[in-house]
C-alpha cells in the first residue's frame, strides 16, 4: 500500500466521522469501497478483529505498521457489519494511543502512588489473598475476554474455593438474563441479527438503537432506501434518534412498559387473536407464588392467566403508562396480525429496572401468545452494551452464583461436574452464591468493624468508581478505610484508579490475544497484533501470575487433584510452559489452551462450541455450533425452530428443550404493575434518567481520549423540556446542579437538543468523569436479577441561585 493508498483510507474515515457527528444523516457510515481486497505491502498488513466497544460485534480490518495501528475499516467479510461502521468503531485504533496510558504498576505508599516491579505488584496481591482469602472478592466485566473470564472463574471458584465474583454486566443485562431463565429456562436470544432484514414492524422497548447500535439500526433503515416498508414503533420516555425515524412514537411513563405488554396480552386474549395454536403445543402460563417469589415462579392455567390479566384495559394500561388508550389497541391489533412479521429489541431501558426481569418476561410472552417468534423477522431480542457481556459473562458464568455453561453453584451436580473438568478436590467449589455488585460494593466499603467482610478487591477491565449507582455510598466511602485495599487493572487513569492502592497497567484489543460473544450468540477470535506500551501486561497473565505465586507459596487451592498448577499449560513434549513468567507468556497461545478446556462446560445447555481453530478462521460462528457428517462446522441462527436449531426433536416445529416446566414448553408470565421505588415528589419534583450518547463508549475512558470524538461531544449535559427550563429562568448552556436525595452533579443545560425528554423529566449521559451523574442515582434493584435502576430517580434542577424547577 502506497502513501496515497494508506492517507486516502485515513481520510475516507476521518470524513464519515464527520458527517455522522453532524447529525446530517442516520447515524451509520458506508463501507470504504477503496479497502476491497486488502492489500499488504510496504510493511502494512491487515488481519480481522471484533470492535472493541459495544455488543453489536462488528468487525474491523486493522492495518499495522512498523507495530502501530494505522488504519481501521469495516470489514466486508463480516456478517454482522457487512464492511459498516459507526463513528465510534472507525476511531477505534485511537483508544491505543492516549497520552496518559499507564505503562508501570503502581503502589499507593504514604498516600502517592510509587512505581514498583511487576514482581512487588504481583507477590503484593498473592500475600493478601494469602492472608484472608475469603475476604478477597474479584469484579470484572463484560469487556472481559472470554478466556480472561474464564481464568478469573477458575481462579476465583475452582482455586480459592471463593465466589465473590462478579462482573459489571450485572449493572447493564442482568435483567435479560432472568428474562430468558424464566421463560425459555435458558439464557440468551433465540434469534438473531437476520430478524432485522426480515420484519415488517420493529418495535423498540425504552432503547435507542439509532445511537447505541447504530449498525444495527441500519440493517432497517437502509431497507426503506431500497423501497420496502418497515414500519419502527418507539416505545420511550424521551425522543430520541431512533424516534426521528420511527412511524409511532409513544412517550411512556416510567414503568409504563409493564403496563403496555399487559394491555397488548389483555387485548389479544379478550379479542381471541392471540395464536391459539402457537400456545396451546409450546407454552404453559406462569405466575409468582404468593409468599416467596422465584424465577421459576408457579403454574397458572389460562383461564387463571385471563382473570388476572382483565384489568388492563386499554383505559387502565393508559392511566399508568401515560399511552393512549388507542394506541395500546394498535399495538395488540398489529401482534394478532399473523401475516406479518414483528421484532422486539430492547437494551438497558428494560434492563436497569426494579422491575426487569418481570418487564423482559411480560415482552417475551406478547410475542409467544401472539406466535410472533422463531421465524426469521418475529423475534423478542435484547442487545448487550459490551462487547462480550454474552460470551464471558453469560456463556463463562462470571457471575457471583454462576459456574461455566450455564450451571450454578447451588447445584450439587453442577459443582461436581465443574471440579471434574477442572481436575480439582472434590468439595473445592463453595456452594454458597458470593455477593452480588452491589452487595459486594457495600461490603467493601463498609468498616470491617461494622461488618464489611471484603477488605481486598481486584478490579479488570471496568470503572466502577463510575459506574455504580448512589457512588458517595458504594464507592466513595472506601476512602480512609485504612485496612481496605482496591486492585485495579486498566489502561488509563480512571474516577476508579483514583482510590486505588494498587494500579496495573493492563494491555487491550489488539495488544493481546482474544475472543468476544456478541448478542447474537456469535462467538469471535482475534489475534495479538502490536505490543502493548511500557509495562503493560495481559489481564489474563495477570490472574494466572497472581495464582501461581499462591500455588508457590503452598495455597492448596492452586494445585489440581495430581498436584500441578490449576493453570499448567504443556508443550507437545509434556513440559509444563512457565506462562506465568511475562517474558515466556506468549511461547504458546493461552488463549486457546484456556477456551479448549471451557468448551467442555458448553454442552450441557446446548451452547456447543467449534475448536478454536474453526474461529480462527471465521468471522465468529453462532452457537450452538455442531460437527456434521463431512467434518464441517454448522452454527445456529434461530434456536428452538425445528427448521435450524439441530437438537430440536426431528418433525418438530418448535421444542424449548430446556423447559423450566421440564415439558419442552415455554412460559408465559403474568407479573401484577408495580410502582417505581422512588418517585418525584414536592422536594424532588424531576424524574432523573441517564444514559449514553453516540460518541462515547460507556465511562468514556477510551473515547474521550480519541480528538475527533472528545471534540464531537466534549461534555456532559442535562437535557430539558424548554418550559421546565422557562419556568425555572433558565437559559440554554447555563450551569445548573442535579440534587437528589444521595448526591449532587453540575452540568450545563442543553433545550431541545439530541434528546427531548418530557416535561418533569431530566435526561444526563454518565461518559463524562468529571460530572458524575451517579452521584445521584439510585441502588435500588430488581429482585432476582440484582440489576439496579438507573433509569428512574426523583431529583431537581437547582439554580445557581435559590429558583426550583416547579412540578
Amino acid at each position: 500500500m502506497n502513501n496515497d493508498r494508506r492517507a486516502l483510507l485515513k481520510t475516507a474515515a476521518m470524513a464519515a466521522a464527520g458527517s455522522m457527528v453532524a447529525g446530517a444523516t442516520l447515524p451509520v457510515l458506508q463501507a470504504d469501497q477503496a479497502v476491497d481486497g486488502l492489500p499488504t505491502g510496504e510493511g502494512l498488513e491487515w488481519n480481522k478483529a471484533p470492535c472493541r466497544f459495544c455488543g453489536t460485534g462488528c468487525h474491523v480490518q486493522v492495518g499495522v505498521e512498523n507495530g502501530r495501528v494505522v488504519a481501521v475499516a469495516g470489514d466486508k467479510a463480516a456478517d454482522v457489519n457487512k464492511g459498516l461502521l459507526c463513528v465510534k468503531g472507525y476511531h477505534v485504533g485511537g483508544i491505543l494511543y492516549g497520552k496518559d496510558r499507564l505503562t508501570r504498576p503502581l503502589l499507593r505508599k504514604d498516600g502517592k502512588l510509587t512505581e514498583i516491579s511487576w514482581d512487588e505488584a504481583i507477590e503484593t496481591i498473592a500475600q493478601r489473598i494469602f492472608d484472608s482469602p475469603d475476604t478477597f472478592a474479584f469484579y470484572g466485566s463484560g469487556q472481559w475476554t472470554i478466556p480472561e473470564g474464564y481464568a478469573a472463574q477458575k481462579f476465583m471458584k475452582g482455586g480459592l474455593s471463593n465466589n465473590h465474583i462478579d462482573p459489571n454486566a450485572r449493572l447493564c443485562m442482568a435483567s435479560a438474563v432472568t428474562g430468558f431463565l424464566a421463560t425459555y429456562g435458558v439464557d440468551e436470544p433465540a434469534g438473531c441479527y437476520q430478524d432485522l432484514d426480515e420484519c415488517d414492524v420493529l418495535i423498540t422497548w425504552g432503547n435507542n438503537p439509532a445511537e447505541m447500535h447504530p449498525v444495527l439500526f441500519s440493517r432497517v433503515t437502509d431497507r426503506r432506501s431500497r423501497g420496502e416498508q418497515v414500519r419502527i414503533i418507539d416505545i420511550g420516555t424521551r425522543r430520541t434518534r431512533t424516534t426521528d425515524a420511527a412511524n409511532d412514537y409513544l412517550e411512556m411513563k416510567p414503568h409504563g412498559d409493564v403496563a403496555i405488554s399487559l394491555g397488548i396480552m389483555h387485548l389479544l386474549i379478550e379479542n381471541d387473536n392471540y395464536d391459539q395454536s402457537f400456545v396451546e403445543k409450546h407454552c404453559n402460563f406462569r405466575g409468582d407464588e404468593a409468599d416467596t417469589p422465584t424465577l421459576q415462579g408457579e403454574p397458572i392455567s389460562e383461564e387463571e392467566f385471563r382473570q388476572r390479566i382483565a384489568k388492563y384495559t386499554p383505559e387502565h394500561v393508559e392511566e399508568l403508562s401515560g399511552v393512549p388508550a388507542d394506541k395500546i389497541r394498535m399495538l395488540a391489533d398489529l401482534f394478532g396480525q399473523h401475516d406479518i412479521r414483528i421484532t422486539s429489541l430492547w437494551c438497558m431501558g428494560m434492563n436497569q429496572h426494579t422491575m426487569g426481569t418481570a418487564i423482559n418476561s411480560l415482552v417475551h410472552g406478547v410475542h409467544l401468545l401472539s406466535g410472533h417468534f422463531g421465524r426469521p423477522g418475529d423475534a423478542p431480542t435484547s442487545l448487550t452494551g459490551q462487547p462480550s457481556a454474552c460470551g464471558t459473562v453469560r456463556e463463562v458464568g462470571t457471575l457471583a452464583h454462576a459456574l461455566p455453561g450455564g450451571r450454578v453453584v447451588t447445584k450439587p451436580e453442577h459443582r461436581e461436574q465443574s471440579e471434574g473438568f477442572w481436575n480439582v478436590r472434590e468439595g473445592s467449589i463453595s456452594e454458597v452464591p458470593g455477593y452480588h455488585t452491589v452487595k459486594m460494593f457495600e461490603q467493601f466499603t463498609k468498616p470491617t468493624a461494622a461488618g464489611g467482610d471484603i477488605t481486598t478487591m481486584f478490579v479488570q477491565v471496568t470503572n466502577p468508581g463510575q459506574t455504580l449507582p448512589n457512588l458517595n455510598t458504594l464507592f466513595n466511602d472506601k476512602q480512609g478505610l485504612e485496612d481496605k485495599f482496591l486492585i485495579v487493572s486498566d489502561v488509563y487513569p480512571t474516577a476508579t484508579t483514583a482510590l486505588a492502592d494498587l494500579i496495573l497497567p493492563a494491555a487491550m484489543w489488539v495488544e493481546k490475544n482474544g475472543m468476544f460473544g456478541n448478542s447474537e450468540r456469535r462467538t469471535q477470535q482475534w489475534f495479538k497484533m502490536v505490543d502493548p506500551p511500557g509495562e503493560a501486561r495481559d489481564d489474563c497473565w495477570m490472574t494466572i501470575a497472581i495464582a501461581h505465586k499462591l500455588f508457590e507459596m503452598g495455597h492448596e487451592g492452586m494445585k489440581d487433584k495430581d498436584g500441578e498448577f490449576i493453570f499448567a499449560v504443556k508443550d507437545d513434549a509434556g513440559q509444563e510452559i512457565p506462562v506465568w513468567e511475562f517474558d515466556r507468556y506468549y511461547d504458546t497461545n493461552v488463549d486457546k489452551h484456556l477456551f479448549e478446556e471451557y468448551r467442555q462446560f458448553t454442552t450441557m445447555k446446548h451452547k456447543n462450541l467449534a475448536p478454536y481453530e474453526e474461529y480462527v478462521k471465521a468471522r465468529g460462528l453462532r452457537w450452538p455450533v455442531v460437527e456434521q457428517e463431512d467434518g464441517s462446522w454448522r452454527e445456529t441462527k434461530f434456536r428452538f425452530s425445528g427448521f435450524d436449531d439441530p437438537f430440536v426433536k426431528a418433525g418438530e416445529e418448535f421444542e424449548f428443550y430446556h423447559s423450566s416446566s421440564s415439558d419442552g414448553r415455554a412460559q408465559i408470565w403474568f407479573h401484577e404493575y408495580q410502582p417505581p421505588p422512588e418517585m418525584p415528589d414536592e422536594e424532588y419534583p424531576m424524574w432523573l434518567c441517564t444514559g449514553r450518547v453516540l460518541e462515547h463508549w460507556h465511562t468514556g475512558t477510551m473515547t474521550r481520549r480519541v480528538s475527533q470524538l472528545s471534540r464531537a461531544m466534549p461534555t456532559a449535559y442535562v437535557e430539558m423540556h424548554l418550559e421546565d427550563a422557562q419556568a425555572a429562568n433558565i437559559r440554554q448552556g447555563e450551569i445548573v446542579t442535579i440534587e437528589s436525595r444521595r448526591g449532587v452533579c453540575d452540568l450545563p443545560v442543553w433545550i431541545d437538543g439530541r434528546g427531548r425528554p418530557p416535561r418533569g423529566t431530566i435526561f444526563v449521559p454518565f461518559f463524562d468523569e468529571t460530572k458524575l451523574i451517579n452521584n445521584c442515582t439510585l441502588e435500588a434493584y430488581d429482585p432476582f436479577s440484582k440489576q439496579p435502576d438507573y433509569k428512574k430517580c426523583a431529583a431537581r434542577v437547582v439554580k445557581k441561585t435559590t429558583a426550583k424547577v416547579p412540578s
